[in-house]
């Protein structure tokens, strides 16, 4: 079983470099916050299949970490279909399928274009910040709205796949040079192993270690590019799985982990209050003290911040830059 998924991700792998699309790459720098934002920075990091009870059971250590120091849900719930793209639509939308009309599930493209409902991407665009996204699957062309990310690359076609060996090294080179407001990262090796060998299989959880991995590389990333401290990470996924498959009503198909963790974070662990993926785009923008679209359905998780954090985010609020409430470390 293993020798097949090692299989298919080298092919994924291999055609990595075939295509590759990257636009607005121009340097810039970040946008200075509004009043309102309780941070300069959020980083949303979705690892594809990621069941949350896989990750005590395969010692994910860093997104362990995540959790012992910042609020997260083990509860939270995705959307029906629990499918990659109508999933991630939602979760960058914040509008459940029937709002935004994906309910489809590879790149169609030349049939259905871009996402009308505006995404978080856009709405941060639109208030003056630098945006990033950095995809691992074709089907993601639909939500890369014309001027709404300064730089956004992925693959070009469904046959192609790209693991976080591609992915994450690109992500660090662009911190290098660039201080987006808002990055997306895409991470699918769960995914990957799940359909190829099944969901909580000995594969899977090598993959469950291997996003893990790429989720630490993101954080030094950002620990150089913008000062320890100085950013919010999100880190969820868009459903889980069961065998060799996902997209049901099935709780192990619904359920995803929700985990905020740095600047303006309240280290509470478990949140009471129940998370929708749907709430993840509210609540970047509110990070970012920006009004979101009257269409959106989805509310800020503000039971995961510290009191400066929601007074920053109050209409009018602000706080000092430097202001942290949660506990950094390595």
């Amino acid at each position: 079983m293993l020798t097949r998924l090692t299989r298919h991700l080298r092919a994924g792998f291999a055609a990595a470099g075939a295509v590759a699309v990257a636009v607005g790459a121009a340097v810039r720098t970040p946008a200075e916050r509004p009043a309102g934002a309780a941070t300069e920075h959020v980083i949303v990091v979705s690892i594809d299949g990621l069941r949350p009870d896989a990750i005590e059971r395969y010692e994910a250590k860093t997104i362990q970490r995540l959790m012992r120091e910042g609020a997260y849900s083990l509860q939270a719930q995705t959307i029906y279909p629990s499918k990659t793209l109508p999933s991630h639509t939602s979760m960058l939308t914040g509008v459940p399928p029937d709002v935004h009309g994906i309910t489809f599930n590879s790149r169609k493209s030349d049939e259905h274009g871009v996402v009308e409902v505006p995404t978080v991407f856009a709405a941060a665009k639109r208030a003056g910040y630098h945006t990033a996204a950095f995809f691992s699957k074709a089907k993601f062309h639909h939500l890369a709205q014309p001027g709404s990310l300064d730089y956004w690359q992925g693959p070009g076609s469904n046959l192609l796949n790209w693991m976080a060996t591609r992915t994450v090294p690109d992500v660090v080179s662009y911190l290098e040079h660039e201080k987006p407001n808002l990055l997306f990262v895409h991470v699918a090796e769960p995914d990957y192993a799940g359909h190829t060998v099944g969901w909580m299989s000995f594969a899977y959880g090598w993959a469950v270690k291997r996003a893990d991995g790429a989720v630490a590389t993101i954080l030094n990333a950002a620990d150089e590019a913008f000062g320890r401290g100085n950013y919010t990470l999100i880190l969820t996924a868009d459903h889980g799985g069961h065998d060799r498959f996902h997209g049901s009503d099935d709780p192990r198909d619904m359920t995803i982990p929700w985990i905020a963790w740095g600047k303006g974070v309240r280290p509470i662990g478990p949140i009471d209050a129940p998370i929708r993926t749907i709430d993840t785009a509210a609540t970047v923008l509110w990070l970012l003290g920006v009004e979101a679209p009257p269409e959106w359905l989805g509310t800020p998780v503000v039971a995961a911040f510290a009191d400066e954090a929601r007074i920053a985010g109050e209409p009018g609020g602000d706080v000092a830059s430097g202001a942290t409430a949660a506990t950094v470390s390595n």
